[in-house]
């Protein structure tokens, strides 16, 4: 027999990762922190820090729908190329560095608008079912295929010539991967770059501000306060609510369709197409219109009662 999992939490955590961990090791952490199922909502470098919001109880069905922008402060290192294209990594090439903020600047901001990346051999994609990262640690490297990628704003923040460095800050769709994009701005300087440090400032809905560590969710469980740390999905999805009829109460409580004519919704549910489902105060889930059967229906995306 397993250990017994409470089903007592529901919520959302705003984890801060700190350097060193793994995207998993937080998840594990919190499912004993709260005996309670976890799941993480997008994956962060082990050598990077930053938001990674944490879904736990049955709010692990909402991991897929947190949003998908992310925010990220990175250091560039120009001159220089490794195997995980960033600084970590085991140096393969060394070039002059041609030192211009200006040209460096431009050929940075030259990547805002849709991109294609080729996803680096270092990451968690799967290819016929292993990591790449397996694959590259056996020095195997494979083909893979372009991702399109948005960056919607970038900023140049600071230069350090001393160490052929610059700052900067990403904001950009969900799959962008900041170590690709050092990699590029230094491919097409003609020097060669690898990342740095890495902070994720936002992730979907989750920013920096009221982001809690593992330390600070110990001490709190300590204190009796662990539930002081879950966020409530309906105050943070940014979609109108809707209202279950007493009628259809039932049916809802079972996470089934319901008619549209037993929900009390407003005219931005049926112009967004989604929903936070309300069955009294209790938060039955994510939900959107479909027609069925001739008529308009709210169906389950994501059911977390």
């Amino acid at each position: 027999m397993g250990k017994h999992i409470s089903e007592g939490y529901s919520g959302i955590i705003n984890v801060f990762k700190e350097k060193g961990m793994t995207s998993h090791d937080v998840t594990s952490n919190v499912k004993r922190i709260f005996n309670a199922k976890a799941g993480h909502a997008g994956t962060l470098d082990p050598q990077a820090e930053g938001i990674l919001p944490v879904c736990v109880g049955k709010c692990t069905r909402l991991a897929d729908h947190l949003g998908d922008i992310k925010a990220y402060r990175a250091w560039v290192f120009l001159g220089t190329q490794t195997d995980t294209q960033d600084t970590s990594g085991k140096e393969l090439e060394r070039r002059p560095v041609s030192w211009d903020e200006k040209a460096i600047e431009e050929t940075a901001l030259s990547f805002v608008g849709d991109i294609e990346q080729l996803p680096p051999m270092y990451s968690a994609i799967k290819i016929d079912g292993r990591k790449l990262y397996d694959l590259a640690r056996e020095g195997k490297v494979v083909e893979r295929a372009l991702r399109h990628v948005t960056i919607h704003e970038l900023k140049v923040t600071a230069f350090h010539k001393e160490s052929c460095a610059f700052e900067m800050e990403v904001t950009c769709s969900k799959g962008t991967y900041i170590r690709t994009l050092a990699h590029d701005i230094g491919a097409k300087l003609g020097c060669g770059a690898a990342m740095g440090d890495l902070v994720r400032l936002r992730s979907g809905y989750f920013g920096i501000e009221g982001s809690i560590r593992l330390g600070d969710l110990r001490l709190m469980k300590d204190e009796g306060r662990l539930q002081e740390a879950l966020l409530a999905p309906e105050n943070i999805l940014p979609y109108p609510k809707a209202q279950v009829s007493a009628q259809s109460e039932r049916l809802a409580r079972n996470g089934n369709p319901i008619p549209a004519r037993d929900v009390s919704y407003s005219a931005e549910v049926a112009e967004s197409g989604k929903c936070l489902l309300m069955i009294g105060k209790d938060f039955a889930g994510l939900y959107e219109t479909r027609q069925k059967w001739g008529e308009d229906w709210l169906c389950s995306i994501a059911f977390t009662l």
